[in-house]
């Protein structure tokens, strides 16, 4: 459809996060595939300050509804808007007259449990945010699982955590420990966010809790700098986030063009899962094995020997490979190798390292056993891995291995 006019568009959102940036990429897809002629107002620094809004003029807003102020400052606007935000269980908490696009709360945290049933879970709880009306959204996941938990008769296990404002960093992470400590093993431990799932993960290692072996841990969001921080690879649930933006642009286009909207209320399910290491769980009886594959989780791009786990876990080199071969089918540089492997292809999907770095970074101890070892396990080099990742070619790592990372499409 072709626009009479350039419209003057307000972006009301704090594109420092992950959720706020993919709902802006979507909205621009959606400009880039129709003849909507946009002038797009955004702050300079991404970060949203509603008093710029005084003295606007403009045609339309796009705003994210998960900011009470955000609401509130609307809810007489002049000009259209549409609404993005989180889903509510309760009908009446969505914002009254405005169309609204939602991610699907319940569907992301059952898509997260689903999951953890799934790899022989039985034990679950979930890390949220503390009170406060700017974390709805987070509150309204906890709805979500609770909901779950009681339909399936099992133990409602939410935890908070206190706001780091609240406390010394020290403080936060004894309370994150001694939750984790207190919960029945193993578990698989949903975060509301890829930030809160990093933090887990960091209070397991340093309470030397294995992940994923008696600790299976996965996020929503993600966040590729979540992935770059975590001392393990995050698995998370993918929000539908781009395909929000294009809905909310859609939603705004044909309001600014007259066009009555048929639905002013769109839940938009996930688009599903990449599943990496974090929530890899396989139920293990031996806890030496399980025991060298934390050290080995921990430590394998850094060169580590099949002799330093056998020293980590105080039993001989020969003794562990037996447990190994009975427990895993493989052998300790076996599952060293995997975990290189792994951390390879996750930093050569992200586009922006030289194969050299990824040879350097993850343990290999030249280029050339990289590609020896990329050829003999996936059939390719890494710079051909790299490139199929870069053209969304659907890959999939050390299938004939058993390999932990997988992206799963809903």
């Amino acid at each position: 459809m072709t626009t009479s006019k350039t419209h003057r568009i307000a972006l009301l959102f704090n594109a420092n996060k992950v959720f706020d940036r993919e709902i802006i990429a979507g909205i621009a897809g959606y400009l880039s595939s129709r003849r909507a002629s946009w002038e797009l107002f955004v702050e300079d620094d991404f970060r949203l300050r509603l008093p710029s809004l005084a003295n606007w003029q403009g045609d339309g807003i796009i705003a994210d509804f998960d900011d009470p102020a955000v609401a509130s400052a609307l809810s007489g606007s002049r000009v259209p808007v549409v609404g993005v935000g989180g889903s509510y269980a309760d009908d009446a908490d969505y914002p009254v007259g405005i169309p609204y696009v939602a991610t699907d709360n319940f569907k992301l945290v059952n898509l997260a449990y689903t999951h953890l049933i799934d790899v022989g879970l039985r034990h679950f709880a979930l890390f949220s945010l503390p009170n406060g009306i700017e974390h709805r959204w987070a509150h309204e996941r906890e709805k979500a699982f609770a909901s779950l938990m009681r339909r399936d008769k099992l133990d409602v296990a939410i935890f908070r955590g206190q706001a780091h404002a609240e406390s010394s960093w020290d403080d936060v992470v004894a309370q994150q420990v001694e939750w984790l400590r207190s919960l029945p093993k193993p578990v698989g431990i949903i975060a509301v966010t890829d930030a809160r799932a990093r933090q887990l993960l960091q209070a397991c290692q340093s309470a030397n809790i294995a992940v994923p072996e008696q600790v299976a841990i996965i996020g929503i969001d993600n966040d590729p700098l979540a992935r770059m921080l975590s001392c393990i690879p995050l698995s998370s649930v993918i929000q539908g986030t781009q395909e929000m933006g294009r809905t909310a642009a859609r939603m705004l286009h044909q309001l600014l063009e007259g066009t009555y909207l048929e639905c002013k209320r769109i839940l938009v399910p996930p688009a599903g899962i990449n599943v990496l290491s974090s929530s890899a769980h396989r139920p293990i009886k031996n806890p030496r094995v399980m025991r060298a594959r934390h050290f080995i989780r921990q430590y394998a791009c850094q060169g580590i020997k099949g002799d330093q786990v056998a020293d980590y876990v105080g039993v001989s080199r020969s003794t562990l490979e037996l447990y190994f071969q009975q427990e895993l089918a493989c052998s300790v540089h076996d599952e060293i190798l995997r975990f290189k492997l792994e951390a390879a292809t996750a930093l050569l999907t992200r586009g922006d390292v030289s194969v050299a770095e990824v040879a350097h970074r993850c343990g290999f101890t030249s280029m050339q056993y990289l590609f020896a070892v990329f050829k003999r396990e996936l059939g390719c080099t890494p710079r051909e891995y790299q490139q199929r990742a870069a053209n969304d070619a659907p890959v999939c790592v050390g299938a004939a291995n058993d390999a932990d990372a997988s992206v799963i499409a809903v």
